[in-house]
């Protein structure tokens, strides 16, 4: 069963744009589940140019297959939300799959993957304004901070004007922070021990003129209980590319749930291309982590 009409959101887009406002205007807006907890599902790394899944290259490639992916993923049972670029939210929204759900929009999407300006991530998605006035949730901010480029002070400084601009309308900031280094012409590595994502959690805690809205997106480390000791802010723990076993990252997860600070998961490609290709059964998982939790960590 086909859940999604690619050639129809084409036709409405060509036809009829103001189809858009709309539905956003119409759109049935989230209430937050009563645990407190969130598993949101991502869909941002085309803009970025990353269409890789493991090994395939192209993966991402196909935006039917994606929007069939993301139409199972969105109506099963316990996901909250997703994040996503416009172009994605948008054909979502056209296709009914937003009603009632927690919607965040992806804002820096220009540091595109493999160029020699990846770190110069400009805004060139969503701002504030837009993301208030079509009634999302929030904004997300991917923050990558190397300390050998001189852009990084740029994507600093825009990150916490972003994250201002959204607490000024009430809106989640959430800020995904990395410390990351070059190690080739067309390669940049996010460091991932302990310590630097620590260090990268104190950086983005403090940007922006209040923390009020700020929620952090976070990889899952070693140590991942000393580094959610590091803030109080709500943190959502991210997936990334899904190598190695399954169970083992979801173990990863589950553990890493068990802190009070990690108040769910957003998640992408380990939920949207799971390794057996279920998209339902990886994202029954993933809900069952998150929300079955609360109970045992005290969210009531």
């Amino acid at each position: 069963m086909t859940l999604i009409d690619a050639a129809a959101l084409t036709r409405r887009r060509a036809s009829d744009p103001g189809a858009i406002t709309r539905a956003w205007k119409d759109r049935r807006r989230s209430e937050r589940p009563a645990d407190g907890r969130l598993l949101i599902v991502a869909a941002d790394h085309p803009a970025r140019g990353a269409l890789g899944v493991r090994d395939n290259a192209r993966a991402m490639a196909s935006r039917a297959d994606l929007l069939e992916r993301l139409a199972v993923a969105l109506r099963r049972p316990g996901v909250d939300g997703v994040l996503g670029t416009a172009d994605i939210l948008e054909d979502l929204l056209l296709s009914g799959l937003l009603e009632g759900k927690v919607v965040v929009g992806s804002m820096n999407r220009g540091g595109l993957q493999g160029a020699e300006f990846e770190f110069d991530d400009r805004w060139t998605g969503y701002d504030a304004e837009t993301l208030a006035g079509n009634g999302l949730d929030g904004g997300k901010m991917l923050t990558r901070i190397c300390l050998e480029d001189e852009d990084t002070a740029r994507v600093l400084e825009s990150t916490g004007a972003a994250v201002t601009a959204l607490s000024k309308r009430g809106l989640m900031a959430m800020v995904e922070p990395f410390l990351s280094v070059r190690v080739a012409p067309d390669r940049v590595r996010n460091v991932l021990d302990p310590d630097s994502v620590i260090k990268s959690i104190q950086i983005a805690a403090g940007l922006g003129a209040t923390s009020a809205h700020t929620w952090l997106k976070l990889p899952v480390v070693d140590d991942m209980h000393r580094v959610l000791d590091s803030t109080t802010l709500p943190s959502l723990l991210l997936g990334g590319d899904p190598v190695g076993d399954p169970d083992q990252i979801y173990r990863q997860w589950a553990d890493a749930l068990e802190h009070p600070t990690a108040v769910g998961l957003v998640i992408g490609r380990a939920l949207l291309y799971p390794a057996d290709n279920d998209v339902a059964k990886a994202v029954d998982i993933a809900a069952g982590l998150v929300h079955q939790q609360a109970t045992q960590v005290g969210v009531a």
